[in-house]
């Protein structure tokens, strides 16, 4: 669902601006599913902060970076590097201290952004590749928080946190991007760009970022967040797919170095286990 919801994002933007589509998709999740769900018995600053960071800070990005500025089977990927970001803020908070193997694993998954880096053009820029990088900060920090709050009912956290997404988008799409070109895109809407605001709003964000929480909450960061990897594999393939997005050499070779950067970082420490029960067994 997150794979294949890049391609969405595409869709949708070719008739809303950035700001305006996160605006709606957040909207659309605290609206009407706020009015049969209690919200969560946390601080108020932590849905605040859940609710800014992956509204306004990752999606609002994300969306920016993709009217034009990156290709969603790029985005899909490089977003991944939410990752390392997240072990390394939850190792922070914990005081431990970060091992040789998980910087050799975010060095390759560096050298993979380096190759994209040195790939810009046409519709993938610095820009588009910074700002997504900022955007899978911000998902990052949001995972933290998530992971922080630990409640029983993530599907009313996300709702309720979406109550904070929604108004800082509609102030700066308004700000940014203006009323009219906000009332031209939704005037130009079709059924398909309604189907996928639908479908970022219920699927994306209620179940998947739901069940991500849920996970988070329950299990540590380092178990967690690998199973990402997965994304960019059905983006790419999606993007690919439906879009007819090329996938030169180059581009694959970035997305190897990316993921086995990152599947490094989870599979070295389950070897090293493997390793050490060895003799006892």
């Amino acid at each position: 669902m997150w794979g294949s919801n890049f391609v969405v994002i595409e869709v949708a933007l070719r008739h809303l601006p950035p700001l305006a589509l996160a605006a709606l998709r957040f909207t659309l999740a605290f609206l009407p599913a706020a009015l049969f769900l209690k919200r969560p018995k946390v601080p108020w600053r932590d849905l605040a902060a859940y609710g800014v960071l992956i509204g306004a800070g990752q999606f609002g990005l994300l969306y920016i970076a993709m009217n034009g500025r990156i290709s969603p089977g790029l985005a899909s990927l490089v977003v991944q590097i939410q990752i390392p970001f997240t072990i390394a803020m939850a190792m922070r908070l914990s005081g431990e201290r970060i091992a040789p193997f998980q910087l050799c694993a975010l060095a390759v998954a560096l050298v993979g952004i380096g190759v994209i880096a040195a790939h810009v053009g046409g519709d993938n820029t610095p820009l588009g590749l910074v700002l997504v990088i900022l955007a899978a900060a911000c998902w990052a920090g949001g995972n933290i928080v998530a992971r922080r709050s630990s409640v029983a009912n993530m599907l009313a956290y996300v709702v309720w946190a979406s109550l904070f997404s929604a108004p800082p988008l509609i102030v700066l799409s308004l700000i940014f991007e203006g009323w009219p070109t906000i009332a031209a895109g939704i005037a130009s809407a079709n059924a398909t760009t309604w189907a996928a605001v639908a479908w970022q709003s219920v699927g994306n964000t209620l179940f998947g970022y739901a069940a991500w929480g849920w996970l988070l909450a329950r299990h540590p960061a380092a178990t967690v967040t690998p199973v990402a990897l997965l994304v960019p594999v059905f983006g790419i393939a999606a993007s690919a797919w439906f879009l007819g997005e090329p996938l030169p050499a180059w581009k694959l070779v970035a997305g190897a170095l990316v993921l086995g950067g990152l599947a490094l970082n989870l599979a070295w420490p389950l070897i090293a286990a493997w390793r050490a029960a060895r003799p006892a067994a």
